[in-house]
């Protein structure tokens, strides 16, 4: 080749290994992974338009159609209680999408390409979490707006409403990581609903449809210790929504359960993901 044409081609940028240099080539990964999940978005705004629906014709079914005749602990109006159960419903449920994301680029040979590069090993799931916070925000957002049409309002501070919004998210953040690592252990996206269909039974024994204390004795304790319960009884506490009160441990410590759950979910399935795609080359 010669000269002319040699110094026509811009060499290659060499990552220079300094901490500073590293730890921007790793943003620099992860926003690129990010903007690749983004750009599905655009690629299919049926199934976006779906996802954000299907937790909103829950909403209103249970409020509407079944909300006459329940009764909530302690009373209130039940559509006051019901909605910020149905907003923890949403974080859990947003489970299978990531795990499907995650299935899919195995199953295609995706994460093989991008582990052949020289990228940052971690920025596909980095991208990946930080692409679905985006979109939990955006289906929390449109949840609040379907909620404030039905009726439902909080009733105590704006700082006190952004932190129930802030625990909302750490509980989804929590769960995607849990989906991000049970993504990659199936590693087909057939048998994500099959691992999604586990996720039902948690949620109704949880406290996001009815009161514990209208429950059988077994089922309420069991509802009480839901890591579901913890958040929705916090935000409900939060947003001053009828069921937050209560005379059990679980109830009357419902933030701080709602905080040390979605910690000790991450603390068990962060590693575990993380060890499970670095053992994916292997």
């Amino acid at each position: 080749m010669s000269s002319a044409t040699s110094s026509a081609v811009p060499p290659a940028p060499s990552r220079a290994p300094g901490p500073a240099s590293a730890f921007g080539w790793w943003l620099a990964d992860s926003w690129t992974m990010t903007r690749r999940e983004l750009a599905r978005w655009a690629r299919r705004p049926v199934g976006v338009a779906i996802g954000l629906a299907f937790p909103v014709m829950m909403l209103v079914m249970f409020a509407l159609f079944l909300g006459g005749s329940m009764t909530v602990a302690g009373g209130g109006d039940y559509g006051e209680f019901l909605v910020p159960g149905m907003f923890v419903l949403t974080m859990a449920f947003g489970l299978e999408g990531t795990m499907t994301a995650i299935t899919q680029d195995l199953q295609k040979g995706v994460v093989d390409r991008f582990r052949s590069m020289p990228m940052a090993p971690t920025a596909l799931l980095v991208g990946r979490s930080v692409a679905d916070m985006l979109e939990s925000v955006v289906g929390l957002a449109v949840m609040v707006g379907a909620g404030l049409l039905i009726g439902w309002r909080w009733h105590g501070s704006l700082a006190a409403a952004l932190g129930g919004v802030g625990l909302l998210l750490l509980l989804r953040f929590a769960m995607l990581w849990c989906g991000i690592w049970l993504g990659m252990i199936v590693g087909r996206p057939g048998l994500v609903m099959a691992v999604q269909i586990l996720v039902w039974p948690v949620a109704f024994t949880s406290s996001a449809f009815a009161s514990p204390e209208s429950m059988p004795g077994w089922l309420g304790a069991l509802a009480e210790w839901n890591p579901m319960s913890a958040t929705a009884t916090a935000v409900r506490e939060l947003f001053g929504n009828p069921g937050a009160a209560g005379t059990s441990w679980p109830a009357e410590n419902a933030l701080l359960l709602a905080v040390l759950w979605p910690a000790a979910l991450l603390a068990v399935a962060f590693p575990l993901a993380a060890a499970r795609f670095r053992g994916l080359g292997g």
